[in-house]
């Protein structure tokens, strides 16, 4: 497991993110403003996908180890700006007394439950942040005044994509390949792709030169990595087509 943050520390950043995501919504000209970064959404479709998700997540580790996952609520959503702020003010409250509750050791049913990171209430909480830290950067460009990352934050949201979303036993379709990832903060990540699946890997002093890296501040790896930044703003070397096939890979386990 690559070294991230405590679950104290996960709890006071979804707390510290859902406050900078609704002062970004309440800044904005409109709810009806488009997301630059989320293509076809409004403000108002951003705050309900993350308000529903913080309902579902907590409901979700309430419900403690589970085969499948309980239904997303499926309450009408206000759409007046001042009532609508005050649903997600709750969704999230809603989710942090449901991890508050748990304690990080609880196991529950995760989507990732078959990669790296762990399947329950610290993994959720980890998942939850970086779905908070983006999603910000979502709301704060619709409102036009895009805020800095934290750069430590920034830097486990990389290893966080990496745990989670790129780490699968689903065999690679292409020919085997490694990416290294280097934030100019310091910190570098290695993902193997090959016929046992998608892997984060150690680096070694001895390990030989990856198919393809890429290279740019943690903010911008982590918005790469989620979609909101292409390979044409980051310091790419080696095969671009291994970033390409990545991006594309819908992998079934």
């Amino acid at each position: 497991m690559t070294e991230s943050l405590e679950y104290s520390a996960l709890l006071q950043l979804i707390d510290e993110r859902s406050a900078a995501f609704r002062n970004a919504v309440a800044a904005a000209p409109s709810l009806d403003a488009p997301v630059p970064s989320c293509p076809g959404w409004t403000l108002s479709d951003l705050v309900q996908h993350l308000g529903t998700g913080q309902r579902w997540w907590a409901a979700i580790v309430a419900a403690g180890p589970a085969e499948a996952p309980p239904a997303k609520d499926a309450a009408e959503v206000p759409r007046e700006l001042d009532a609508l702020l005050a649903w997600y003010a709750e969704s999230n409250e809603l989710l942090l007394s449901a991890l508050r509750e748990a304690g990080p050791e609880r196991e529950c049913w995760a989507w990732w439950g078959a990669g790296v990171s762990p399947a329950n209430a610290w993994g959720v909480a980890r998942r939850r942040v970086h779905e908070l830290l983006v999603h910000t950067y979502d709301a704060q460009l619709a409102a036009g005044a895009v805020q800095p990352m934290p750069a430590d934050v920034a830097i486990d949201g990389v290893a966080e994509f990496l745990d989670t979303c790129n780490s699968t036993p689903a065999a690679w379709p292409h020919e085997a390949a490694t990416i290294h990832y280097h934030a100019t903060e310091g910190r570098s990540w290695l993902l193997a792709l090959d016929g046992t699946g998608a892997w984060p890997a150690p680096l070694t002093d001895d390990a030989a030169p990856a198919s393809a890296s890429a290279m740019g501040t943690a903010e911008q790896l982590l918005l790469f990595v989620w979609g909101r930044l292409t390979p044409s703003d980051l310091k790419i070397e080696g095969d671009q087509q291994v970033f390409e096939q990545l991006i594309a890979w819908e992998p079934e386990e």
